[in-house]
Order: C-alpha cells, then structure tokens, then sequence
C-alpha cells in the first residue's frame, strides 16, 4: 500500500512537461492513449481546491532559504527530491532563497524540511 502512495505522490508532483513525455511513452510502449483532457482538467482543479482551502492551511510552498555550508550536499538532495537535472538544482540552490515544493501535505513539507536541515540548508515552511 506505501508503494501505491509514493506512486501517486510522484504522479502529482509531475510537470507539465513531464506528463507530456509520460503519455508518449504511454502510447509509443504500451499503446495506450492516455485522455490527455482529463489530465489537463485535473492539474488545474486541484489546485484550485487548494486555493479555496487556504484559510485551513492544508497546503504549503517549503522554501529553501539558504544552501548552508555544505551546499554539494544539498544540491544532490534537491534533485533527489524535485526530480531535476543537476544543473536546474545547482541553479535552484545558488537562486536561494527560492520555493523548492509548492502546495504539498504538511507532514510532506515537514518531511522536506528535516531533509533538507540534515544536509545543512536553511528552510521555511509558508
């Protein structure tokens, strides 16, 4: 059941550009054509229900404020956990302080958090 939920962590933090390239992948491999509207339609909607359940404070952006003194450290660690190449992580971590997660679960910014100060860098959760 973890697996399934890490799973679908990952299928929701995808980029745009990333599900493009998951749903070409889908029909080139597979053959399976995935609805490319319900996908469209889904990304907007939940943001918006999180927009409507600001006033509750059930998402939030962790910000990555400082890379700390051993920023290689925290550069591997912001791939790791956003997905990005190396050098859109490097960029991310010398552009500090920048947003690292937008709209994600408490316990899951939390989680960033504790990560992230492990390996030395300095970060808010707004």
């Amino acid at each position: 059941m973890a697996d399934l939920k890490s799973f679908a962590e990952q299928l929701v933090n995808l980029t745009v550009k990333e599900v493009n390239e998951l749903a070409q992948i889908l029909k080139d491999e597979y053959g399976i054509e995935p609805a490319a509207a319900a996908v469209a339609v889904a990304g907007p909607a939940a943001g918006a229900e999180g927009g409507a359940a600001a006033e509750e404070k059930t998402s939030f952006d962790v910000v990555l404020t400082e890379a700390g003194g051993s920023k290689l450290a925290v550069v591997k660690l912001v791939k790791d956990l956003t997905g990005l190449g190396l050098k859109e992580a490097k960029e991310l971590v010398d552009g500090a302080p920048k947003a690292l997660k937008e709209g994600v679960a408490k316990d899951e910014a939390e989680s960033l958090k504790k990560q992230l100060e492990e390996a030395g860098a300095t970060v808010e959760i707004k």
